[in-house]
Parts: C-alpha cells; sequence; structure tokens
C-alpha cells in the first residue's frame, strides 16, 4: 500500500467552498503517479520507452468533499493483475481517518507509439505486490449502455491542452465534459456521490466531442455518453448519482 497526503487548495474548490469532483481525481492520478514513482517506474521514465497506463474503466463514491485547506490522505495499491492490466484499490481519508471516499480503475499498460496493449513488467509486479483487499465491492468491468438521445448536450472542441503524456485526452477531460451537461438546478443542490464509467475509443485531437446526458424519470441518476462527431466513435460511457448537500 502506498499513502501521501495532500492540503486542499483555494483554486481546487467549487463555489461552495467544497473540493470539487475533477479535484479529486486529479489528486487520486497524482497518488498513482507518485505510487509509480516510488518503484522507479516513474510516469515519464515509462514515456520515454513509449509505455503508459491508461485507464480504461473507474468507479468513485464519496460521502462527502473535503473544505478548503482541509488535509486528506490519499491510500492507493494493486488488488489483481492481467497479463495487460492492474486493478488498483483507492481510499480517501479525512484528518480525524475518517474515510470520505472510495474508488478502483482498471489500467491497461500501453504502447503509446503503437497504440496497443503490452505486459506488464515483470519488476512492477515484483514490487507492486498485490493486496487483495478491495476498496469497496463494486463491479467496473460490467459494460454501460450509451444513449442516443438527450435531454442534456454540450459540444467541444479538442484541444492540444487535453492531451496527456500518453497522447490521450486525459479522463479528467472526459469528467469535465459530462459534468458540463449537468442541469445547474443539480449543480447547485447536490453533489456527486458516485461516477462509474468505461472508456472506449480515443477522442482525437482536433475533432469535436458530444458529451449526452440522460435523467430518467426526474430522478438523481443520470446517464452518459461521450462521441466525437468526427469520427461518429463512442469514446466513453458512464453513470452518476447524485446526493443532497446538507447544510
Amino acid at each position: 500500500m502506498f499513502e501521501k497526503k495532500y492540503e486542499l487548495r483555494y483554486f481546487e474548490m467549487d463555489k461552495q467552498g467544497y473540493a470539487s469532483p475533477t479535484t479529486i481525481v486529479t489528486l487520486l492520478q497524482e497518488a498513482v503517479a507518485d505510487h509509480c514513482l516510488s518503484i522507479d517506474y516513474g510516469l515519464y521514465d515509462l514515456n520515454n520507452q513509449n509505455i503508459g497506463w491508461v485507464l480504461l474503466a473507474g468507479y468513485l463514491q464519496m460521502e462527502r468533499y473535503p473544505l478548503y485547506k482541509e488535509k486528506i490522505t490519499i491510500r492507493t495499491w494493486i488488488s489483481k493483475y492481467s497479463t495487460i492490466k492492474g486493478e488498483r484499490e483507492n481510499l480517501i481519508f479525512d484528518e480525524e481517518g475518517k474515510i470520505i471516499g472510495r474508488g478502483k480503475g482498471l489500467w491497461l499498460f500501453f504502447d503509446i507509439k503503437r497504440r496497443r496493449p503490452v505486459r506488464v513488467y515483470e519488476d512492477i509486479i515484483d514490487k507492486w505486490k498485490t493486496y487483495p483487499e478491495e476498496s469497496i465491492i463494486y463491479d467496473i468491468t460490467t459494460k454501460i449502455e450509451p444513449i442516443e438521445f438527450a435531454e442534456h448536450k454540450k459540444s467541444f472542441l479538442v484541444h492540444r491542452y487535453d492531451l496527456d503524456s500518453n497522447r490521450h485526452v486525459n479522463n479528467l477531460r472526459y469528467l469535465q465534459w459530462l459534468l458540463e451537461t449537468i442541469p445547474d438546478e443539480i449543480i447547485d443542490n447536490y453533489f456527486l456521490h458516485s461516477i462509474d464509467g468505461r472508456y472506449i475509443s480515443e477522442a482525437q485531437y482536433g475533432h469535436t466531442v458530444e458529451s449526452l446526458s440522460e435523467n430518467k424519470r426526474n430522478t438523481l441518476n443520470f446517464t452518459h455518453t461521450i462521441i466525437d462527431k468526427d469520427s461518429n466513435k463512442i469514446c466513453a460511457t458512464g453513470r452518476t448519482v447524485w446526493k443532497k448537500r446538507s447544510l
């Protein structure tokens, strides 16, 4: 297991003064990057070998979001491997040691230049020995069906700054595109309790993507699809659940 402490900064807050969902996902990514560095396989070192980790599926569940200047601890570990993938667990603790968030992700070991998966290095498996405990019991391998018609939609151009060191659109962008379609009434009065996402295909630099959201029967459960309009390919699908923000 690997742990890292973080202090929440002003620009990471939403307008209510809580850390935003994208902030939490950013910090989870940072903890993963630090975990890589701790075993001498930093992301930039891997990048120099044209190798990287790509998130295929992920689930995050938050009981509450930290406040400005609050200190949190992220604990992360690998619970299982396949030949080309690793399943990563995450726990988020507040200053009192209470769990405020749980998440897991399915990460693919990837040849950046050839755009195809490769075997996880044996040395990485040896240094990141698995710990079989799960942060949350949840299946992130089930398919999330795309939606074709949406109550809420927005379009975005894929810019250069949307790409990460793997020359992929960073998964944070998919979350941001998704959140942009959530109605203001939900954003202002509720918080993102959980998000379940699946990566399907790459959104290409210079293309236009469309983010679609559907809210059936006026519930707090949304279904999402992101489409590359130029290639007509589905890039990602997801589900979000929202809860009333306590005063």
